[in-house]
């Protein structure tokens, strides 16, 4: 009987659920197919974190580094699963390195993708300079300075367009990345405290900073930072004679046309399932739901279990999720794994 684990993913639930496998007294073996630990918020270069308003460079920085000073993990970066062999209790998993690791069990924190806006044509990404994404907007919050990235003039107005490759069933996206508002209010928010000359306006269908973020994003977006909230059908972004663009559609609480002239629009991207779960489930043997993220097993009794016996799943991989649930599914999961570990040694014994 093994007393490893095997962490696949090294983002925010898989920097957790190595750390938890530590705390709970076994081995990790951490696998990421990047050359650099830390997940979408490192590799995205996003800014500050919601909610607690920490920069992600700060914040899952201290997770890679308690990672990589952990004597009882052993970390493959550049490297990928590319086969599973055994059950529960005895797993055999190759390497792409060539290297074979022996595991009791397995976590994946494998993530998602970013929405990719250029199935969005009609709203202009990919046509207009200026027209950029959430990320691409924490990219400059990140670097201190907001500009257009046609001319580098500071904008006079920027819209940000929620639900784009979200709750859109035309193309294929049902589901609401549930992210995305908060994200938004604080990119706001972000934007005007770097240049409080912009005006922000935020294009919704409907809006929502769950839980305890009312007060903290919506209200304060708003009341403190000023953010316009349009309420709004958006048909499409094209540009006008003297180079800025134009967001048209429709104002659905007084039912008439607008046209609002902008400097930077910005899409507040969804998330996809991550493009890689094809070989993911292929690899290790795991089901996908029915959207294309990792499937889950009956939940109230197996937490954090997938379709087969021994192999768990946190974060991002199972559908939208914030940073601070992934790092508490992480958690969560390392400690399914360990239990489930330590039930079979006394079966055995």
């Amino acid at each position: 009987m093994q007393d490893t684990v095997l962490v696949v993913g090294g983002g925010p639930a898989g920097l957790s659920a190595a750390s938890g496998v530590t705390a709970a007294g076994k081995k990790a073996v951490l696998v990421e197919k990047e050359d650099v630990l830390g997940g979408a918020p490192i590799l995205s270069g996003y800014g500050k974190l919601v909610p607690s308003g920490e920069w992600a460079s700060d914040a899952i920085g201290r997770m890679v580094s308690n990672v990589e000073n952990d004597n009882g993990v052993t970390v493959h970066k550049g490297t990928k699963v590319s086969k599973l062999d055994g059950e529960a209790g005895s797993f055999t998993a190759t390497l792409s390195n060539g290297e074979t690791v022996e595991a009791g069990s397995v976590v994946l924190g494998t993530g998602f993708t970013h929405f990719d806006s250029i199935n969005k044509p009609e709203w202009g990404f990919g046509t207009y300079e200026d027209v950029i994404t959430t990320t691409q907007a924490e990219q400059m919050i990140t670097a201190g300075k907001v500009s257009c990235p046609s001319d580098g003039r500071v904008p006079e107005r920027v819209a940000i367009l929620l639900c784009v490759g979200s709750r859109d069933r035309q193309i294929g996206r049902e589901w609401c990345s549930k992210i995305c508002c908060t994200v938004s209010t604080n990119l706001a928010m972000e934007i005007k405290e770097i240049s409080p000359e912009t005006e922000v306006f935020i294009y919704y269908m409907d809006i929502r900073t769950f839980g305890l973020y009312e007060d903290k994003f919506y209200w304060k977006s708003q009341e403190e930072f000023k953010t316009k909230f349009v309420k709004a059908r958006i048909a499409e972004v094209t540009r006008s004679n003297d180079g800025r663009l134009l967001v048209k559609g429709e104002d659905t609480l007084v039912k008439r046309p607008i046209v609002i002239p902008f400097d930077i629009v910005v899409h507040a991207i969804g998330m996809d399932p991550n493009e890689e779960n094809p070989e993911i489930s292929r690899v290790f043997g795991v089901g996908l739901e029915r959207h294309g993220y990792l499937d889950r097993s009956e939940h109230y009794t197996n937490t954090n279990g997938s379709t087969r016996p021994g192999i768990y799943v946190a974060g991002a991989a199972l559908g939208p999720e914030t940073i601070d649930d992934s790092i508490s599914q992480g958690r969560s999961a390392a400690l399914r794994a360990v239990s489930d570990l330590n039930a079979l040694v006394q079966q055995a014994s």
